[in-house]
């Protein structure tokens, strides 16, 4: 549960949001349970989540690399949310996947970053390599 304080026209507000299932987000304001419903997402987006810190000393990679890679209708791109190195790579090309399924592990500041497929599709291209690195908004691979 995380907990916000608001100032609102000189009126001070306790919100701490709790889970979120099935578009209703579970909240309470200074005390007072409300379940609120949200406004459904058009699409999937990416879900980051961190893992386990790696244990491996820095290596030496090749300078990073920027593939922009245009979507042809229909298809989704995955792109890096942020600068890091490529570490495990979960599928292959032509590969069924998911929307939460992890397609694979970005390292950025020593933390292992699962990076999600978004959409449920096949993978048609997979555009970096392991042990690359890769800036913010780097193509990592396309959904079809």
């Amino acid at each position: 549960m995380k907990e916000y304080k608001y100032k609102i026209n000189g009126h001070e507000y306790k919100v701490n949001v709790g889970d979120i299932e099935n578009n209703i987000a579970h909240i309470e304001v200074n005390g007072v349970a409300y379940d609120v419903e949200l406004e459904e997402e058009k699409a999937i987006k990416p879900v980051v989540k961190k893992v386990a810190p790696s244990n491996d000393a820095p290596v030496a990679a090749k300078p990073a690399a920027t593939k922009p890679a245009a979507a042809a209708a229909g298809e989704y791109v995955i792109a890096s949310p942020l600068p890091g190195v490529i570490k495990e790579l979960h599928v292959k090309e032509g590969q069924q996947v998911k929307a939460n399924d992890v397609v694979c592990i970005l390292e950025a500041m020593k933390m292992g970053n699962e990076i999600h497929a978004g959409k449920d599709g096949v993978v048609k291209s997979i555009n970096v390599a392991l042990e690359e690195s890769v800036q913010e908004g780097t193509t990592i691979m396309i959904i079809a």
